[in-house]
């Protein structure tokens, strides 16, 4: 069994925090049981720094993490948005305008064909008449370039 560790580095980040606290913790609980204000150095030093250190390697571990979980879903929405224009200068039917039903994919701000891969991971979306898309608003796709309401009304 092969262990991914590229995967851990975000629960490993929050480990290594932790782990930083309680040093600086500890370190402040050696000086603190000290009168002496030499005597409690050595505790501040060595937990404060060694704790502060831990810490921020934790932090960049978990940043990282970060980064690399973004870049992986914007990496699947520039395939999308590639495969979608793809398949738009590969179906002349489309272009066209033919297959039209009557139904496109609504988003917050524009409006997609059926067959438009754009709108897929979106959460907002949702299918709805064209006659609804004049009364929300919207624009159309640029990439699928859906029927605006005039043609809508020619082509039903």
């Amino acid at each position: 069994m092969r262990i991914n560790l590229g995967r851990l580095g975000g629960q490993l980040g929050v480990l290594l925090c932790v782990t930083g606290f309680l040093v600086m913790f500890l370190g402040w609980n050696g000086a603190a049981s000290s009168n002496f204000t030499p005597a409690q150095f050595p505790y501040l030093i060595s937990g404060g720094m060694v704790g502060l250190a831990i810490v921020v390697m934790g932090s960049a571990m978990i940043i990282v993490q970060n980064h690399r979980a973004d870049r992986v879903r914007l990496e699947d929405a520039l395939d999308r948005v590639a495969a979608a224009v793809a398949d738009h200068g590969s179906n002349p039917a489309a272009a066209n305008g033919f297959g039209f039903t009557g139904f496109v994919v609504a988003g917050e701000s524009s409006y997609h064909r059926v067959d438009c891969h754009l709108p897929q991971a979106r959460d907002e979306a949702e299918l709805v008449k064209i006659d609804d898309v004049i009364v929300r608003g919207l624009t159309p796709c640029r990439v699928c370039n859906p029927p605006q309401l005039g043609q809508a009304t020619l082509q039903l």
